[in-house]
């Protein structure tokens, strides 16, 4: 836990391992961008997430994400594990693993796989966001409260409370 909150307190510091000169102008449009066009950015980067130069790949992320919408969990967990073995530096299929493991309740695979994510990619407000639900299941909610501001720093239009748990609601994942 204390190495993912060091990770998320040093992201301003740290590049992306497969950054793109893409990738940063649409973070820094998205932090300057109006209300109306946050959605279209955020759009846009995860699309940048989610891409891969191998097209057998992003094709096998897309079907582990599709599954995990259809909690299909097991084949999900398949082919993440297939494909992180082949390519452990991207940073989606970790965070997408991360998912799995938080809906599956396995909150230590879940840490370890969004540790993974933000080491790769230290701009990674989903899995902020995730880390946070975390903590707050474990009623750490200052920790919380760090990386939820963290990832409003990047994502200045995150419609998520301060304290999602206090409030009753769970952040979105």
């Amino acid at each position: 836990m204390f190495e993912i909150l060091r990770l998320i307190g040093s992201y301003r510091a740290r590049r992306a391992v497969r950054g793109s000169p893409h990738l940063d102008a649409l973070f820094r449009r998205l932090a300057r961008c109006a209300p109306a066009e946050a959605a279209a950015t955020e759009n846009l980067i995860w699309d940048v997430w989610m891409h891969h130069p191998h097209h057998d790949a992003a094709r096998e992320l897309d079907l582990a994400t599709d599954d995990i919408a259809a909690r299909r969990y097991d084949i999900a967990e398949t082919r993440l594990a297939r494909l992180l073995r082949r390519d452990p530096g991207f940073a989606e299929a970790w965070h997408k693993r991360a998912v799995l493991h938080y809906l599956c309740g396995r909150d230590d695979g879940a840490l370890n796989d969004i540790r993974c994510t933000l080491e790769l990619e230290p701009r990674h407000f989903a899995a902020m966001l995730h880390f946070a639900e975390i903590l707050y299941s474990m009623d750490a909610a200052a920790e919380a409260r760090f990386a939820l501001r963290a990832a409003r720093s990047i994502h200045p239009h995150l419609s998520i409370p301060d304290s999602a748990s206090e409030a009753g609601q769970p952040a979105q994942l």
